[in-house]
């Protein structure tokens, strides 16, 4: 072997012998980072999958730590669960609400209907004529007018019929004055036969030819009892009966014109005169009853003007 051989094997073992260290440290760097890695690898895993399985990962972190990642990873059920329990609430408010509601509605029903149930009592009661409300004996028309041939014949007629041979007497002897002051007043002739009846009837009585406006508007009411006009004509009745004196007849009439047609547009009138009728033949019990009877079956829904006269009338009478 040659000088030179042996200077290059020496080169070669020297040179063997300084990259050997240097591989080694290089090697155990690596181990380090690999270890870093998956210790960093197994921390994700865990924010990944928390609660896992200690046979894959293994626990690095400490006990309560683990609860705080539990709970920032249930954050959503959490809150689903809240807005569940929220909504369950409302729903538990609303059906409360809901039978409150339907409760209320069957009391008002109940109300109503006992309402309804007293009104027809009351219209049902007012068919037939009460005794408080009958002409008191002492307060019937006396026959001042009647001739005396005729005085047979009108003790045997009741009360309502004594102004028809009333009317009949004027009719067999009429005054000439009279038939003057009734050629005066004009008769209408628009071909309405029950208008012009009873605006004839009305003039009559504004006239204050009250006998002759009596005859006239029974013969409207008889003729034509169902019509509107009947309430017009029966109240008007009464208002000639009152004006001429004879209170007795007035109140019967204004009674028959409120029982007969509740609904007319003159009732609540002739339930108000009927207390003034009844004022004055010293009733006063039985007009304040017919003032409360108003007020009760008719209240707001009367003309205004009848409630104001009522009002004046029951003071008067001390109602």
């Amino acid at each position: 072997m040659t000088k030179r051989h042996i200077f290059f094997l020496g080169a070669a073992a020297l040179g063997l012998s300084t990259v050997a260290p240097g591989a080694s440290a290089q090697d155990g760097a690596i181990d380090k980072r690999v270890e870093r890695l998956e210790k960093e690898m197994r921390a994700v895993q865990r924010s990944v999958f928390p609660g896992g399985s200690p046979a894959f990962f293994e626990g690095e972190i400490a006990p309560d730590n683990v609860a705080g990642e539990r709970v920032r990873s249930n954050a959503p059920v959490i809150d689903l669960t809240a807005r569940v329990d929220a909504l369950e609430a409302q729903l538990q408010t609303l059906t409360g609400q809901t039978e409150q509601n339907a409760f209320q509605l069957r009391e008002l029903e109940k109300q109503f209907a006992a309402y309804k149930a007293e009104m027809d009592r009351r219209l049902t009661s007012a068919t037939a004529t009460p005794a408080s409300l009958e002409p008191a004996p002492a307060a019937v028309e006396p026959a001042p007018l009647v001739k005396p041939a005729a005085t047979a014949t009108t003790a045997r007629a009741t009360p309502a019929k004594k102004p028809a041979s009333t009317a009949s007497t004027s009719a067999t002897k009429p005054d000439a004055s009279r038939l003057a002051m009734v050629k005066k007043v004009e008769i209408p002739a628009t071909g309405n036969e029950v208008d012009d009846g009873y605006t004839y009837g009305y003039r009559l009585w504004e006239a204050k030819l009250y006998p002759e406006a009596q005859a006239q508007l029974k013969t409207v009411v008889s003729k034509w009892p169902s019509h509107r006009l009947a309430s017009f004509a029966q109240n008007l009745l009464g208002r000639a009966y009152l004006d001429e004196g004879k209170p007795s007849l007035a109140a019967v009439a204004f009674y028959n014109n409120y029982k007969d047609r509740p609904s007319g547009a003159r009732a609540p009138h002739s339930l108000m005169f009927m207390g003034v009728a009844l004022d004055k033949l010293g009733r006063k019990a039985d007009a304040c009853k017919a003032f409360r009877e108003l007020d009760e079956v008719y209240g707001d829904k009367a003309p205004q003007d009848v409630r104001s006269d009522a009002a004046a009338a029951k003071a008067k009478a001390g109602c």
